[in-house]
């Protein structure tokens, strides 16, 4: 082996096998404001796409704490009739919960259902906004997960893998196929409630090289940190400052060849661009009137409706992968009441969304998924001394999502639960299937979108056997 006199500790760390250096850098990197700016403009890898492609861009709508799929998409009759008796044994299989006792009373639907569209797809009376464009989404009752607790499924969701470290699917997308972007990065991340249970873990770019990390915007002042021009530093001395700099860092990156560098230099030049760009994105003043009342925004009140409506400008400019996390389903207590509240916060602007796509003809190439970690038991949770009561527990064995646009046929229901939505009967969908189809609307075979680290290649869906659901396409 060739003398490396410029090798450095992180590269030490990095090629001796251990990994400690990465996983410190990548945890660093994924709390810190320098994020994933590098990818904007970078090209899609040779040999990819691997298949005609339908979807160009995602935009992914996470509900993250779980939505309660009885009372949105999964209407259980059965369940009414036997509200307030415990669920079969034979059903139960010896499952057990967090919060609840196996043998806990059932709890009915807490909403009414009815059938909308020419497809007559059955939703809830929580989802009135939604149910005029079921003819364009394909809802999902049969998704499954192996995990059961908040932040290891919402990054399972992700990034395929329970524990942080993994590169999450915009970082794989964008790894593969660059970005159309150049004043924007390729993989913007957007967040609407309290706090997510997974972290930054959930946009990592894990061991893929940093510049593929999603970058977050924030919901007040600077969209980006770290953009906005310090007092004093007029445009002339901040040009000559990046240039210095950057001519600092090339002359590194020739003698170490370390992305991280090239990621740095990267980081600079589009943060310069974003200057101008992103005040530019977050002006909502050009959006027409029934286009902000479409969405139910208020261009100067951070929500999840201003985030969609953003979603789509960014879909305009190039953006291809999208992030939109709307936290705070977690019904542990009154499912009826933390369902209502979140549709209100919801549902208008989920269906405005497709409608603005599809209208601007930009929902054949984009794609667009809804759905949280796992779904809510068919029993109820009441605790005296959690003050908790009408509540539903975390169920991994069968909820419920939606997709729509590239490569989605709409007006279809995919999958079925049991009389008592415990356990799914019909056409299982598990997370790893649903990446492989996400990748396979955009024109990439999950098996062949890898990356060799420590030895071993990797890809987004792991090692066990999984599936393109080709029910879903169009």
């Amino acid at each position: 082996m060739p003398p490396r006199p410029n090798i450095t500790r992180r590269h030490f760390f990095q090629d001796c096998g251990v990994g400690v250096g990465k996983i410190a850098l990548a945890s660093l990197i994924a709390d810190g404001a320098m994020g994933q700016l590098a990818a904007a403009g970078s090209g899609m890898r040779s040999g990819l796409p691997h298949h005609a492609p339908k979807a160009k861009a995602v935009i992914h709508l996470f509900m993250a704490g779980a939505p309660s799929q009885l009372e949105l998409f999964d209407n259980k009759p059965e369940l009414s009739k036997l509200e307030g008796k415990p669920l079969p044994p034979s059903i139960i299989n010896g499952q057990r919960y967090a919060f609840i006792r196996p043998d806990a009373a059932v709890l009915g639907p807490r909403y009414k259902f009815a059938r909308h569209g020419q497809s007559g797809t059955e939703l809830s009376e929580m989802l009135p906004h939604l149910a005029t464009v079921v003819d364009d989404i394909a809802v999902v009752k049969s998704c499954r997960t192996t995990q059961f607790n908040h932040a290891p499924a919402q990054i399972f969701m992700n990034t395929g893998f329970s524990q942080p470290g993994r590169p999450s699917m915009g970082s794989w997308i964008t790894y593969g196929l660059g970005s159309e972007a150049k004043d924007l990065p390729a993989f913007v991340v957007m967040s609407t409630g309290s706090g997510i249970s997974g972290g930054a873990a959930c946009w990592s770019s894990g061991f893929l090289p940093s510049s593929y990390t999603g970058t977050r915007f924030r919901n007040a002042g600077d969209a980006i940190l770290n953009t906005s021009t310090p007092a004093g530093i007029d445009p002339g001395t901040q040009k000559d400052t990046i240039a210095l700099i950057n001519a600092m860092n090339d002359r590194r990156l020739r003698l170490d060849g370390d992305s991280e560098i090239a990621t740095r230099i990267a980081n600079y030049e589009m943060a310069y661009r974003l200057q101008s760009s992103a005040p530019d994105l977050m002006d909502l003043s050009s959006e027409s009137k029934e286009t902000l009342e479409l969405y139910g925004c208020d261009p100067k009140v951070p929500s999840f409706a201003r985030a969609c409506l953003l979603a789509r400008r960014m879909i305009e400019r190039g953006v291809r992968f999208i992030n939109i996390y709307n936290e705070g389903w977690d019904a542990h207590s009154d499912v009826a009441g933390n369902v209502k509240n979140n549709c209100a916060k919801t549902d208008k602007a989920s269906a405005a969304l497709i409608k603005d796509l599809k209208r601007r003809g930009l929902l054949d190439s984009t794609l667009v998924v809804w759905g949280g970690e796992f779904g809510r038991t068919p029993m109820v949770e009441a605790s005296v001394s959690l003050g908790r009561s009408q509540g539903r527990d975390h169920h991994p064995q069968a909820f419920s999502m939606w997709m729509a646009g590239g490569g989605i046929k709409g007006g279809q229901t995919i999958g079925q639960t049991d009389e008592m939505g415990f356990n799914i009967v019909k056409d299982e969908v598990r997370v790893p299937d649903l990446q492989a189809t996400i990748l396979h609307c955009l024109g990439i075979d999950h098996e062949r979108l890898t990356f060799r680290n420590a030895g071993l290649d990797f890809r987004l869906t792991g090692v066990e056997p999984c599936r393109v659901v080709k029910q879903l396409l169009a």
